[in-house]
């Protein structure tokens, strides 16, 4: 049976027992029909993997913790994804993928070209859904920090915080990757659909973004996010 890898919004302390939160037991009972007295891995967020014991199966799954090992997977890089907002799937799809290659942020951003537009009881919905999403990819890629999801912002203000080196996905930028030094911290802002308009990428230079090329050919928004994250990953990260 495939290791299964869960989280828990609660904290994990070696010998301690604990019932599983009711996404959890579902999956483990329903789902995959777990059986008692195997063992899983529970995380929290904290940066460490938590072995447990499955010790009951009834109505909710019963774990004990036995051990607690630091989880070493996480990239140097400390990388910002500021992401146009997409539609539907495509935004899914787009966290999960930058999740597993090692964001430690990821920033939705509401940008002049942006299709979709959401209210906010319908956008606290997406977010909700959103973190499921994250999660969901920390679980599948092995990951026991959970990226950060801030609070959706204009263009105007992403720029006004510290995100360390940023750089802005531009197809007619001259310099890619290879021209910059080595960064520790940094954000690539990427646009929706059609990308960022003329104005908004000079206006992110105005404020310090560095206009970054990826290659001679125009990507899509899910091709050109994760392409830079992977590309800086690559030279910068692990």
């Amino acid at each position: 049976m495939k290791h299964v890898r869960l989280y828990q919004n609660a904290p994990l302390k070696i010998n301690d027992t604990m019932m599983l939160d009711e996404y959890a037991s579902h999956h483990l009972l329903k789902v995959l029909r777990f059986p008692q007295g195997q063992d899983i891995t529970l995380f929290n967020g904290d940066g460490n993997n938590y072995q447990a014991s499955v010790i009951s199966v009834k109505k909710q799954c019963e774990v004990r913790i036995n051990s607690c090992v630091p989880n070493l997977n996480e990239s140097s890089l400390k990388l910002t994804l500021a992401q146009g907002v997409a539609k539907g799937e495509k935004m899914d799809f787009l966290m999960q993928k930058a999740v597993e290659l090692g964001v430690s942020q990821i920033i939705p951003i509401f940008t002049e070209r942006c299709v979709v537009r959401l209210k906010a009881e319908k956008l606290k919905k997406r977010m909700q859904h959103w973190r499921k999403i994250i999660i969901g990819a920390c679980e599948q890629s092995g990951r026991s920090v959970v990226p950060e999801l801030l609070d959706p912002l204009d263009l105007s203000s992403l720029m006004t915080q510290d995100y360390g080196d940023i750089f802005v996905l531009h197809h007619r930028a001259e310099h890619s990757l290879l021209d910059f030094g080595k960064s520790l911290r940094a954000m690539i802002i990427i646009g929706p659909e059609g990308g960022l308009s003329d104005d908004e990428i000079i206006y992110a230079t105005q404020q310090g973004a560095q206009p970054l090329l990826l290659g001679s050919r125009v990507l899509r928004t899910e091709t050109a996010s994760l392409a830079a994250i992977a590309n800086m990953q690559l030279l910068w990260g692990s």
